[in-house]
């Protein structure tokens, strides 16, 4: 059964939620504070994290900076703030979505059913595991990514994002092509996501990602990846 982990310090929000939630057969488990929050997400593994921003004790992005340095768990950020920057800022620090409060239940359950759905689709054999284009290597079985032989640090949907321009190299992917791949076909969230995954991934894998040389923007379509000029072009490696 699919447990959730629901982080909120308002009882008259986490009180009807909780018992939504577990009415549609999910197992749940609620924390009112930060801390309390994280260590239970670490003791207990949940498979799903909902995160309020603004709690007592600890708040909501540092449980998810925290969290995410430990924990690969998705996690959906609950806001009562709604500027970009915040939006953004939940991001940044590794969350894969988030809802604006006051949130419809329906919505709610729509986002959750979407990311629960890419995880089954993320834990589905694929054809092919390991490639190398240029100085980056990838293994979808292991989730590694190396840059001339240095091990890379990536979020869960960098990797995704990166598995699927390196398996489709040469290849424009449109935005809602990646979308649909990376994040779901019933993604309802903010669109710029994709562009703060692929800032952070040409922050990595680029040696100058003002100047990228791997990811290219084919603008108004989407991106696609490219062995950079000058070196070996590789040839992706059925595992």
């Amino acid at each position: 059964m699919t447990r959730i982990l629901l982080i909120d310090d308002d009882p008259y929000i986490t009180e009807p939620l909780a018992r939504t939630l577990s009415e549609r057969g999910y197992t749940v488990a609620v924390a009112h504070n930060g801390r309390d929050g994280l260590a239970q997400a670490l003791a207990q593994s949940p498979d799903l994290v909902l995160l309020d921003v603004m709690m007592p004790v600890m708040d909501g992005w540092t449980v998810c900076r925290q969290l995410r340095e430990r924990s690969v768990v998705p996690i959906l950020m609950l806001t009562a703030l709604n500027e970009e920057i915040d939006r953004v800022l939940g991001l940044e620090l590794g969350a894969d979505d988030y809802l604006t409060k006051p949130f419809s239940t329906r919505e709610l359950l729509a986002r959750i059913k979407a990311m629960l759905r890419r995880i089954a689709l993320d834990h589905t054999p694929s054809g092919r595991d390991r490639f190398t284009i240029g100085e980056i290597e990838l293994n979808s079985t292991t989730f590694q990514a190396y840059k001339a032989g240095q091990l890379l640090t990536l979020r869960l949907k960098e990797f995704e994002l990166l598995a699927l321009l390196m398996s489709r190299a040469g290849e424009t992917i449109t935005r809602a092509e990646i979308f649909d791949q990376v994040w779901g076909t019933d993604w309802l969230g903010d669109t710029r996501t994709l562009d703060v995954h692929i800032r952070w991934l040409r922050e990595r894998i680029e040696d100058d990602p003002s100047q990228p040389s791997y990811i290219q923007t084919v603008r108004g379509i989407g991106y696609r990846f490219l062995a950079p000029s000058g070196k070996a072009s590789g040839v992706p490696t059925a595992g």
